[in-house]
């Protein structure tokens, strides 16, 4: 089977300030972002002629979760397009650049912008932070699954992710202090990041004794809201040649949801879609999980990195606590280092834009302190938790 994706690259990326209460208007983060990708692939505004966002202008949510479309961005740009795209329901965040690779592999558009653009931080001010569906302020009348959740008091993605991290431990033996590694990388990692929220050291001591938020999960087992912009541009492989970067091939694409589209009744809680998506994807290349030499895996909360890494592959289903025991084998010398840039745990979270352009940044030989010896050639972006998974594996041959 030929993967249609495979004649499509990434070829640019930029990313705007990303911080704490920047008090900047959303639109010009965004603006920031995507006139930085579209310099960086050596391109002008004349050659983007595709559009591409998740989750769009509208979205109901805790504030400052988005920050305008499509059509926000074509006009402040003044884009002529011949595709555009912009919509929640898609396969994780990154679904956004999985329908762009598709576009461009069908020749609706030789240069798509994808972008993403939060500033929860700001717009959630200075109180406690909100919880998605909850946290608009107001009266609120539950619909779907969410009628039956919150009589129990679970209002928010980390009591309802805890509850299969919580499984996981159950059937599998998985421990905190295990599952603490996720943040102690990340935040090492972070150390090497300017652009990193939280930069300072993190002991196991510091991660058990810190408070908690829903069992097991403690504080630094959650993402940090900011306010920030990420743009990627994919491109024809054709239209690619002789251009400023090297073009970075999308080998294949996971978007796949077989199981129930459901945070609570999916049929394996201590996998999710993601374990959908992350077939299909090695379904559509002769690659494997060894060739991999760079792993950025959402981590909206710890466990999710981890379902990830069992998923793709990089270790067997269950062994995922014991794979990252003493966080050896996710360093940047290990087996498989995650989350360079510090992951959303302490670089902020700006959703699974930041996961690929990270690995962009990798695979180009551009991650400064942080950047994987061995000059990487293979790179896997994931994103998405619960019933959304989508994932994109990047080759620079």
């Amino acid at each position: 089977m030929l993967a249609l994706e495979r004649n499509v690259a990434v070829t640019g990326i930029g990313q705007s300030d990303v911080g704490r209460r920047l008090d900047r208007d959303p639109m010009a983060l965004t603006i920031d972002a995507c006139l930085a990708a579209i310099e960086d692939a050596g391109l002008t505004r004349d050659d983007i002629d595709g559009l591409s966002t998740y989750p769009g202008a509208g979205m109901a949510g805790a504030p400052g979760f988005t920050a305008g479309g499509v059509t926000e961005l074509q006009d402040a740009l003044r884009l002529n397009l011949n595709w555009f795209n912009g919509g929640p329901e898609l396969s994780g965040q990154l679904g956004s650049v999985i329908t762009a690779c598709a576009a461009v592999a069908a020749g609706f558009a030789k240069h798509v912008l994808c972008f993403r653009t939060v500033w929860e931080s700001t717009a959630q001010g200075g109180g406690r932070r909100a919880g998605i569906g909850t946290g608009g302020g107001g009266k609120f009348k539950a619909s779907g699954f969410m009628q039956y959740s919150l009589p129990y008091g679970a209002a928010s993605a980390a009591v309802w992710i805890s509850m299969m991290a919580q499984r996981h431990f159950h059937e599998y033996g998985t421990t905190r202090e295990q599952l603490a590694q996720i943040a102690i990388n990340a935040r090492k990692n972070a150390a090497h990041n300017p652009k990193a929220i939280f930069r300072d050291p993190m002991s196991l001591d510091d991660y058990m004794n810190v408070r908690m938020i829903s069992e097991p999960f403690c504080l630094y087992d959650c993402d940090i809201p900011v306010d920030g912009s990420t743009a990627i541009i994919v491109s024809h492989v054709d239209a690619a040649k002789d251009m400023r970067r090297p073009p970075l091939r999308v080998e294949a694409v996971g978007s796949a949801l077989h199981g129930r589209p459901s945070w609570d009744q999916f049929d394996d809680l201590t996998t999710m879609a993601l374990r959908d998506a992350s077939k299909m994807m090695w379904a559509r290349t002769d690659l494997r999980p060894a060739d991999v030499d760079v792993a950025e895996l959402y981590d909206g909360f710890s466990f999710i990195a981890l379902a990830w890494l069992e998923a793709l592959g990089f270790c067997e289903k269950g062994e995922g606590g014991r794979f990252i025991e003493g966080g050896d084998n996710i360093s940047l010398t290990g087996k498989v280092p995650l989350n360079t840039h510090g992951g959303q745990l302490s670089g902020g979270r700006l959703h699974g834009y930041g996961f690929l352009h990270e690995a962009c940044t990798q695979l180009w030989g551009e991650g400064g302190a942080r950047q994987v010896p061995g000059q990487p050639r293979v790179a896997v972006a994931a994103a998405g938790g619960g019933p959304l998974g989508g994932c994109l594996l990047l080759s620079r041959d």
